[in-house]
């Protein structure tokens, strides 16, 4: 739930903002465009899954992420009542990069190996996020002007955190789309506790190219390919004695021990109690 979120414009377009949320689950980024994004976080934690990997963000932390469908989610640690988590962003659009520094991306071949990256942030880069709060907390003193500078201040500062050759060849690089493989998609997140929209949505398709295309590439549906993956994995892990049930659920992918249990047994005609039973037994 956001409970707060202000906003500095530039043409129409989000360049700066501050969000303060409380209580989701996961949430996909509020990107509507071909866009890169830093975050910064000022309160709470959270975790960024992009398609291949998660990255934790706790707090005085920044992250830069290429264009891309991504979810912001708050795992089970992070997850209070009383828990606030709040960050300011900082949109780059490639129109608005033309603009500030006259360059023609095209030129430049130069690419990075990540879709989402954690950035380090000195104490320069501090003093710049703390303008930036306190302009989202003072609209009236900012104007376009001055969204520019400090927009633009903000690539350079960036820009001395990369190995890229030139200003550039970073800037550049943000725009370029990271290329995904779709089974390491799927790989990668078969534990997670997707909803198979959310697997669709991470893979950039409708729901129906993703299921034609998982079905191309495994032989079976996504929701039986998921779930046997997911059985496989659960009796591994329940031979571990030490292990709670509930542990293994959440580890499987399965926010709930009673949805856990219910396909395991419709899976194996066996309780995750009785199985581990079983095997202790023998």
């Amino acid at each position: 739930m956001i409970i707060e979120h202000k906003t500095l414009r530039y043409k129409d377009k989000i360049i700066f903002e501050k969000m303060i949320l409380k209580n989701f689950d996961r949430m996909l980024k509020p990107f509507i465009e071909n866009e890169a994004c830093f975050m910064y976080l000022l309160e709470g934690s959270f975790q960024l899954r992009t398609p291949e990997k998660v990255l934790q963000l706790n707090i005085g932390e920044g992250l830069l992420a290429k264009c891309s469908d991504y979810f912001f989610e708050q795992t089970k640690a992070d997850h209070k009542d009383t828990t606030k988590t709040k960050g300011i962003g900082i949109y780059l659009y490639p129109s608005m990069v033309k603009e500030l520094f006259d360059f023609d991306l095209s030129i430049s071949d130069f690419e990075t190996d990540y879709d989402a990256t954690k950035i380090n942030i000195d104490r320069l880069f501090e003093n710049f996020i703390n303008g930036i709060e306190f302009l989202l907390d003072n609209p009236s003193i900012s104007n376009d002007s001055m969204i520019k500078i400090k927009l633009k201040e903000f690539l350079l500062l960036l820009s001395n955190t990369e190995n890229a050759p030139t200003l550039l060849d970073f800037v550049s690089s943000l725009f370029k789309p990271y290329e995904y493989d779709f089974k390491e998609i799927i790989t990668q997140n078969i534990f997670s506790n997707l909803s198979i929209s959310e697997f669709a949505t991470l893979c950039g398709m409708s729901i129906s190219t993703f299921q034609r295309t998982f079905h191309n590439v495994f032989e079976q549906t996504p929701a039986k390919y998921i779930l046997e993956q997911r059985m496989i994995k659960a009796k591994k892990m329940l031979r571990n004695k030490n292990k709670r049930i509930s542990e293994i659920a959440y580890d499987c992918g399965y926010q709930s021990s009673s949805t856990f249990n219910r396909l395991f047994k419709k899976s194996f005609d066996l309780s995750p109690s009785e199985f581990r039973l079983n095997e202790i037994e023998h």
